[in-house]
């Protein structure tokens, strides 16, 4: 833009970008020089804009911390970045609650440029989604807010959870990170009751309020690693116990960390040897794999899938639906 008008909102989009600019940067941007830069400072702050000017070698100007800014300024690129950031978080189920991101789309729409606008709508026509929008449960914003402000201070948080099976309970959490997997999101803490590593759906979580004190960081795996490790242990009907031989890669490839558990396992006599310690995790050995499972219909396909040599130390009931399996599968190639 060459007009003064112009340039004041170049520089009110530079200034929004973050950060403190320096005057020599700014003039550059701007094709003006540093005393007409001032002069547009000026100008923005008669507008109740509140930009700061920063002494010192690196100074220069920026916006005061915590001040919402309108208008929100957006290149064509940020505005379709943005728009494209909330129709995936919806899919995914990843946003907080369904109605914000409705209207934030929409105001953002409303004020977009015809040939962006048609961008946008080109885009999404070409666009297609391997799997079905979901109708998935988003977690109460304030409590989100709430939890993470206790996870950042290590502060005890007080919720009320209701669990799968409609039970009501009142806990103190030592929430140690919040976690987004496979379109949810999840709390994982100690249990200051009895003091049990937990994992939490948001979404259950109905009120949450920060109390008094502090606790220490938990040492070990991330929050992450936490949750994952939690899915693999949680309480289902059926334990599974097998044995399969193959690389970590190979394996976690169709069983991931968030439903088996695999470690080491010793052979006995004529099964092949433990690699060494440090050797790559690409090389096959026998590993143990534990997993539990509310059913066990799944599992055949997957473990036919594998393609690799296995062992079912548990339950007896897989072993007759991987035989069953196999029955099934050989009598379909029979077929002319």
């Amino acid at each position: 833009m060459s007009r003064p008008a112009g340039r004041v909102l170049t520089l009110l989009e530079l200034l929004q970008s973050g950060g403190t600019r320096t005057m020599a940067e700014l003039a550059d941007r701007l094709g003006v020089e540093g005393r007409t830069v001032r002069r547009y400072v000026d100008q923005l702050i008669d507008l109740d804009v509140p930009v700061e000017s920063v002494r010192g070698r690196y100074g220069g100007y920026r916006l005061a911390a915590g001040y919402r800014l309108p208008p929100l300024m957006l290149s064509d690129d940020e505005a379709l970045a943005v728009l494209l950031g909330l129709i995936a978080g919806r899919r995914a189920g990843l946003t907080t609650e369904y109605t914000a991101s409705e209207t934030a789309s929409a105001k953002i729409r409303r004020v977009l440029p015809k040939h962006t606008a048609q961008r946008l709508d080109t885009l999404l026509e070409s666009l297609a989604f391997t799997d079905q929008a979901g109708e998935l449960d988003t977690p109460d914003t304030g409590v989100l807010l709430t939890i993470t402000d206790a996870v950042s201070h290590r502060r005890p948080v007080s919720i009320r959870y209701t669990d799968r099976d409609g039970r009501r309970s009142e806990r103190t959490l030592h929430a140690y990170g919040i976690v987004a997997h496979s379109g949810r999101w999840y709390v994982t803490g100690k249990d200051a009751r009895n003091g049990e590593d937990r994992t939490f759906r948001l979404d259950r979580i109905a009120d949450a309020r920060t109390l008094p004190g502090s606790f220490e960081a938990p040492v070990g795996p991330g929050p992450a690693q936490r949750v994952l490790s939690g899915f693999a242990t949680a309480e289902y009907r059926h334990e599974v116990t097998l044995r399969i031989h193959g690389t970590v890669e190979q394996i976690r490839a169709r069983l991931p960390a968030g439903v088996a558990i695999l470690e080491e396992h010793e052979p006995a006599a004529g099964q092949d040897r433990e690699p060494a310690a440090g050797q790559d995790r690409a090389a096959e050995r026998w590993l143990r794999v534990e997993l539990r499972v509310e059913r066990l219909d799944w599992l055949p396909p997957v473990l036919a899938a594998l393609d690799r040599p296995f062992v079912i130390e548990r339950p007896d009931e897989l072993r007759d639906l991987v035989i069953a399996l196999a029955d099934r599968l050989a009598s379909f190639a029979r077929q002319a």
